[in-house]
Parts: structure tokens; sequence; C-alpha cells
């Protein structure tokens, strides 16, 4: 059993960067989940997130609005809203805003306490 079963919106957590913003809604870290973690991240235009990695879990990421050029390894794919993609473990990849707006996306690991390694 998880230590918290509702999250309020107000205790959400946030970490800023010059890039955008990414907000934890589930994760070990929170008490509320024993396996996944997720969140959603807004990238502003014209920015992208590190190239990285994470070692321990599978990502999903589902592009709410924007338009998002995301490398997976050394391929990339032009995302727009509706589009989901699926990050395997410890394959390299970030993502870039190709718009004039800001980009939001949903995003889970199959991990309730995922690991983050910058290339």
């Amino acid at each position: 059993m998880t230590e918290k079963a509702l999250l309020k919106a107000h205790e959400t957590t946030g970490d800023e960067f010059d890039w955008g913003k990414l907000w934890w809604f589930a994760s070990g870290k929170l008490g509320n989940s024993e396996a996944m973690t997720t969140g959603q991240c807004l990238i502003k235009p014209g920015q992208e997130n590190p190239r990285h990695y994470h070692p321990n879990c599978e990502e999903i990421l589902h592009l709410i609005s924007g338009r998002i050029v995301h490398s997976l390894g050394d391929e990339e794919f032009e995302m727009w809203p509706g589009d989901t993609i699926t990050i395997l473990p410890n394959v390299v990849h970030n993502a870039r805003n190709a718009g004039t707006d800001d980009a939001i996306m949903t995003i889970s690991f199959s991990s309730a306490y995922r690991q983050f390694v910058k290339v």
C-alpha cells in the first residue's frame, strides 16, 4: 500500500530549468506509487532538454500540445499533439520544441524511482 492515495494539486512538486519545467504527480519519493513515476513536461519554444537515458525504466511520452522533434538514439521523430513515443531503458534521447508555443507532454516511467543519467 502506498503512503498516500490522493495527491492534491497544491502538493505536486516541480523542477524548473532554462529549457522548461517538470511536474511530478506520482512516484516513490512522493509516497503515492510503488511501481511508477508520472508527471508532465513543458519545453519552451526553441529549447530542448538535455540528452539522457534511464537505466532502470521504460519511459512513455504523450504530446498534449505543441510540436516536438524527439531524438531516440540516432533517429529523430517529429511529434504532433496526440502522438506517443516509447523509450526503452538505456536508450539516449531528448525532446526539442520545434514550434512557436510551449510543448506539453505527459510522462510515465515504469519505476517509482526513475534514474536519470545525463549524457
